[in-house]
């Protein structure tokens, strides 16, 4: 059995051993603004509540291992003391993983990830309107652990007001954890769902995923794709060449010989099938044929 001492292996080797043996955690859906308002949007598993009287709530920003640096998520709480805490469903979980994409400081990840903006009632940042539970904070302290890479950053913030969706709850006004569906971070690509277990999902693109707000409007406003699907499709570097999409549809016709004369509607609904084998690529290529 191997007994390690922190020190003696890289920050990066230790974060994975962390984030693997203490597992499933739940996910702090934060959403935040800049000193001009502009949205901020990015999931924490460092996160739990810890007190009901006063109601609070901890999450922990981590400084990047990489290189050292800090979160939108933090600067931003620096400089306006309020956050909006989401919870994660299963039906909105590739939507969220897609939202940890590294984009630019004042590129908006509700875009980018397909979710809608809803406006808070007591404090500035937006609400995740897909979320079942949104909970509207300030924060009342800031503990910095450390100014290494992979240090922590503890946000502790006090609930304000808490938004419940009906449909999670049961005839009493209580919260239905089935109904809840929620999702948690474990190790690698790996979460759990709370009523089904582990599952994957692949890490965002290095290079950034193009985002929902990239896409033809007939697969953006689609009524056929999940939220699931659109992360997962938001999660590529670029679109298919029309080169590429007419090389596969050929392919495919043998198959499925009314593709090219399909709907939209029946195209998204065979895309989606593609998705559901985690095949982005094929999908793509269908929805753009």
């Amino acid at each position: 059995m191997p007994s390690i001492e922190p020190k003696s292996v890289s920050v990066s080797k230790l974060h994975s051993y962390l984030l693997s043996a203490v597992a499933p955690r739940p996910i702090a859906f934060a959403s935040t603004v800049d000193a001009e308002g502009n949205p901020n949007l990015s999931p924490y598993s460092f996160f739990n509540v810890f007190s009901s009287n006063p109601p609070t709530l901890v999450f922990s920003p981590s400084r990047r291992v990489r290189d050292n640096t800090v979160k939108h998520t933090l600067e931003n709480i620096e400089a306006t003391g309020e956050v909006v805490i989401n919870v994660v469903n299963y039906d909105m979980v590739h939507q969220m993983s897609l939202s940890s994409t590294e984009y630019d400081k004042g590129v908006n990840e509700f875009d980018k990830a397909g979710l809608t903006m809803l406006k808070s009632e007591v404090v500035k940042p937006f609400r995740v309107a897909e979320s079942p539970v949104q909970m509207e904070c300030k924060v009342m302290d800031i503990i910095k652990l450390g100014t290494e890479g992979g240090a922590g950053n503890l946000i502790i913030c006090e609930v304000l007001r808490l938004h419940i969706d009906d449909e999670v709850l049961d005839e009493d006004g209580a919260i239905n954890q089935v109904k809840l569906d929620l999702v948690a971070r474990a190790g690698g690509s790996f979460y759990s769902r709370a009523k089904k277990g582990f599952f994957e999902i692949p890490k965002p693109i290095r290079t950034k995923g193009i985002g929902v707000d990239s896409f033809p409007d007939h697969v953006k406003n689609s009524m056929i794709l999940t939220g699931n699907n659109l992360g997962m499709l938001g999660n590529v570097e670029a679109l298919p060449t029309k080169e590429a999409v007419a090389e596969f549809i050929a392919s495919l016709s043998e198959r499925y010989p009314n593709i090219k004369s399909a709907t939209h509607r029946e195209k998204h609904k065979l895309a989606r099938n593609y998705l559901s084998f985690g095949d982005v690529d094929s999908a793509w290529k269908i929805l753009l044929s």
